[in-house]
């Protein structure tokens, strides 16, 4: 791997008398954005950010409540401080781009407690052109040796009442649908109570990250953390009527602290990313940034990849993850002989997979419903992770999928028992290096027994998941996750996640599913975090024949184009496979389309509206396109002037019918083939809840 370094490092050492009353400040490279941090009177520190001259966060204080010691929030002299410049370019093993500018200046803040036990905390802000992120340092110091942290108290003093993308801070889940207000009508209790998610739990008024605001002259903020490592997930309660938000930390079910660490350590970064416009959000790499380097080495064996399986038919209730076993006294898994007829992880089902994933460029078939378990699901403790139902062969299926060039994707379903999970991992993950399987899928749904799924017990439980599975090999997409935080740059092997209110949702959801701005929304908040496994490529939008009460809120043109709007270097053609052979002019497009990116161009865009994006393949050079609405028509300009010079492609572009509409007639597409280079000037359209997508092949 190439990696072209550049550090530049200017250290200023200057005492707390030279301080104690004059701003420390830094300016990002292009000193557009500038962080400014001082101490008040009494010693509380505050930071306060102007974005070209603009304060967009005011006057905001920061510290932290404890379980068994006084509040750090004031009395705090400024010991040192230290400003530092640097400068890299990275490469991404995987990713949406291959290299990656990492540009920021730093300070240092060495604060202390100007009277007995005087603790010592340091403060890092790192500032960006595209953002800023900041964290704490609790460093080695005498007679404190464990931090029980009641609360940490960071604030984000806002200027003016942003028109803001939210979803109810659920200290279980990030499926709650997105809403759109104004800062100052965030209501988010009311809203999480009003749809039903299976575990609630949303103490305050409070919004998980991201969030993304939109403020006047086109200001864009967006909020969250980086490098979320041993430590509870941050959330952000609402002050309506200040406009104030504040962290308020996922809480512990059977501990009144919200964490507990040994000093010396590190918070995660709490970050901003702020621009003048929507598609920057987008090309902003803040958050990877803000993460340490690969720590594992060679990753040669994670690998992006088109997808089909063993999923959708469950969730059109065409077949079952139920194989029909039942317990017996002692609780063990008897075959009574009453077998499912509806299983749908068999060894016959799963062949058919196959020799379609072959036939059609896929790399890899994931099967759910394989293992013994799932008859009694929500009973915790119950799943077994290597013993498969006695119609699923694996020695077989692994062995013709092998041949056929095809890589089955493992499925580890915990339904919330965490520790029951913990104790058969180093067995389940030495089951798949021996059938020579390096993808899982693992899913976390439920209550969660001892915490909740955002709390620092989870975090710990997820990413040591991940961190065990990468020794042997194994590359996870977690669903039910913790937030995505950029770890995929510290572990490669995190390759994609959920964290989103998926497309299932269009299955069952009794209230309609997924609206037509769902993604568009998406793409601006729960995006710029990392990869989402949202499983488009759903023909059958109607659901006809099997969910006659519910569909895709979509037309067809889109779900392509979510193949490139939507992010993730492992994507799933999620459909049957027989809707796909009816259409084999549409399914070119997935055939297709790549996974893993060069290059990313964010063309436009507006949060909740629409965006288009396009993305050159590594290896092929190839460039691909997508582009997706809201409920709204609208026609999009196209300059294709970020293709190569001097270099004609064949364009294929599938793109919304004259009649199209996500409800009235999604089906209705179009096709049309063109030649086309970088001074190619286009305008289409796309229809209610449309998009399109184009393939642009070199000649």
């Amino acid at each position: 791997m190439r990696i072209v370094t550049l550090v530049i490092a200017v250290f200023c050492l200057v005492s707390c008398n030279n301080l104690q009353h004059k701003t420390s400040k830094i300016a990002s490279p292009d000193n557009n954005l500038e962080i400014n941090f001082n101490v008040s009177k009494d010693g509380s520190p505050f930071y306060y950010v102007k974005f070209k001259n603009e304060t967009v966060i005011d006057t905001s204080f920061l510290g932290f409540d404890f379980i068994d010691k006084k509040s750090l929030k004031d009395n705090f002299e400024i010991v040192n401080t230290k400003t530092s410049t640097f400068n890299e370019t990275w490469q991404m093993p995987w990713g949406e781009q291959l290299d990656v500018v990492n540009n920021y200046t730093e300070l240092k803040v060495e604060l202390k407690e100007k009277s007995t036990p005087n603790r010592k905390l340091n403060i890092v802000f790192k500032a960006y052109n595209n953002g800023i992120g900041f964290r704490y340092e609790f460093p080695e110091q005498e007679n404190w040796k464990e931090a029980l942290i009641r609360e940490e108290n960071t604030e984000f003093n806002l200027t003016q009442d942003f028109k803001t993308f939210w979803i109810p801070a659920n200290w279980d889940s990030y499926e709650n649908l997105y809403q759109t207000t104004q800062l100052s009508e965030v209501n988010a209790v009311e809203v999480a109570k009003k749809e039903g998610l299976p575990v609630v739990t949303v103490p305050v008024n409070a919004v998980n990250t991201p969030v993304t605001m939109v403020g006047k002259n086109g200001l864009h903020l967006s909020f969250h953390e980086a490098a979320l490592v041993d430590y509870s997930g941050m959330t952000l309660s609402i002050d309506t009527k200040n406009l104030d938000l504040k962290s308020h930390l996922v809480g512990a079910k059977n501990a009144n602290y919200k964490v507990k660490r040994s000093l010396p350590f590190t918070t995660p970064w709490r970050t901003v990313q702020i621009a003048d416009n929507a598609p920057d959000l987008i090309a902003s790499k803040l958050i990877v940034n803000l993460n340490e380097p690969n720590k594992l080495g060679d990753v040669s064996w994670v690998k992006p990849m088109k997808y089909v399986g063993i999923w959708w038919e469950m969730h059109l209730k065409k077949s079952s993850w139920a194989y029909g076993m039942s317990l017996d006294e002692n609780e063990n898994w008897i075959d009574t002989g009453k077998r499912n007829p509806k299983h749908g992880a068999t060894t016959e089902n799963t062949k058919k997979f196959i020799d379609f994933a072959a036939k059609n460029n896929m790399k890899g078939v994931l099967v759910e419903g394989w293992n013994t378990g799932w008859d009694r699901k929500i009973k915790v403790g119950l799943f077994d992770y290597v013993t498969p139902y006695p119609d699923y062969d694996l020695e077989e299926v692994s062995r013709y999928a092998k041949e056929k060039g095809v890589e089955i994707i493992m499925h580890h379903e915990t339904s919330a028992a965490v520790a029951t999970y913990e104790k058969q991992q180093d067995t389940a993950y030495a089951l798949m290096k021996k059938h020579g399987m390096h993808s899982l899928k693992s899913g976390y749904v439920g209550k969660i027994e001892g915490g909740y799924h955002h709390g620092q017990y989870m975090v710990n439980q997820y990413n040591n998941a991940a961190i065990k599975a990468a020794k042997y090999k194994i590359a996870v997409n977690a669903h039910e996750p913790i937030k995505a935080t950029g770890l995929r740059r510290t572990y490669p092997n995190i390759i994609s996640r959920e964290g989103v209110r998926g497309q299932e949702f269009n299955a069952w959801s009794p209230d309609g599913g997924n609206p037509p701005e769902h993604l568009p929304i998406v793409a601006f908040t729960r995006m710029l975090s990392g990869p989402i496994d949202f499983t488009p490529g759903i023909f059958n939008i109607k659901l006809d024949g099997f969910r006659p009460n519910n569909q895709v809120n979509t037309t067809l043109a889109k779900q392509l184009a979510l193949y490139v709007v939507i992010y993730s270097p492992v994507q799933m053609a999620a459909d049957l496979i027989e809707h796909y052979e009816a259409n084999p002019a549409v399914f070119q497009f997935i055939k297709d389309v790549g996974v893993n990116w060069e290059e990313t161009k964010v063309l436009n865009g507006e949060v909740g509206d629409f965006v288009t994006i396009a993305r050159k393949e590594r290896e092929t050079g190839n460039w691909f396109v997508g582009s997706i609405t809201d409920q709204n028509k609208r026609d999009i300009d196209m300059s294709f002037s970020f293709l190569d010079d001097h270099q004609e492609y064949e364009a294929t572009i599938y793109k919304d019918g004259k009649n199209a509409h996500w409800n009235k007639n999604p089906l209705d597409l179009a096709i049309e083939k063109i030649s086309i280079n970088n001074k190619t000037k286009l305008t289409l359209k796309l229809a209610e809840g449309g998009g399109f997508a184009i393939s642009l092949i070199k000649k």
